[in-house]
């Protein structure tokens, strides 16, 4: 009978704890605003620096760092003899100069063409002219990059990079350069795909 009163007691005890419980259906506010609306990785709580651009390096508040853009490259094109012909090998390295005018609006570009010594000044100069205006319209017509974002200028022999004389510094001196510029500094992006890796001048 003890046992009994006592599981009657233990029974009532647990039974008014169920009747304790409180069902809360409201839902928790959120404080901070998660999203990250201008897509830089950081969200709009802690984003200092609103509307960066895509693909833009930022620190931990959403700021990025401005850089100018000088960058000289020469494209390692040959053309035939007295040719300005681009043979479509050769587009992959002038689509690297339309992907960072793609990424850098702002940015024009100059194709400069240079020769050898061979031949009179006159022929070179118009085929220099001929196979920078040649690359120009492989960056207009075959990547899309406005016409008004680009120049072609032939420098003859005027600018040789190597004076030996040898086969070799002819071959040097037979060149297509891209000089790419911008107007105004711009985002510096997180990736870098206009990389300095042949000889320069």
């Amino acid at each position: 009978m003890r046992y009994l009163i006592i599981l009657l007691i233990l029974l009532t005890t647990v039974g008014c704890s169920f009747n304790n419980i409180v069902e809360n259906n409201s839902s928790t506010l959120q404080k901070f605003d998660l999203a990250d609306n201008d897509h830089d990785g950081v969200i709009m709580a802690r984003d200092n620096c609103m509307g960066t651009n895509i693909g833009a390096a930022v620190d931990n508040y959403g700021c990025g760092s401005i850089k100018d853009i000088n960058e000289r490259q020469e494209l390692k094109i040959l053309f035939s003899n007295n040719s300005n012909v681009i043979e479509p090998q050769y587009y992959d390295q002038i689509e690297r100069v339309a992907e960072i005018m793609r990424a850098y609006p702002t940015t024009k570009v100059t194709i400069e063409g240079h020769t050898s010594k061979r031949g009179s000044y006159e022929l070179n100069l118009a085929l220099s002219q001929k196979r920078a205006k040649a690359v120009v319209e492989v960056l207009e017509n075959t990547f899309g990059i406005d016409p008004s974002r680009l120049t072609a200028i032939g420098y003859s022999f005027n600018r040789p990079i190597d004076n030996s004389g040898t086969p070799e510094a002819e071959e040097r001196n037979r060149r297509v350069i891209a000089a790419v510029t911008a107007d105004d500094t711009v985002p510096e992006m997180k990736w870098n795909i206009y990389t300095v890796d042949g000889q320069i001048d």
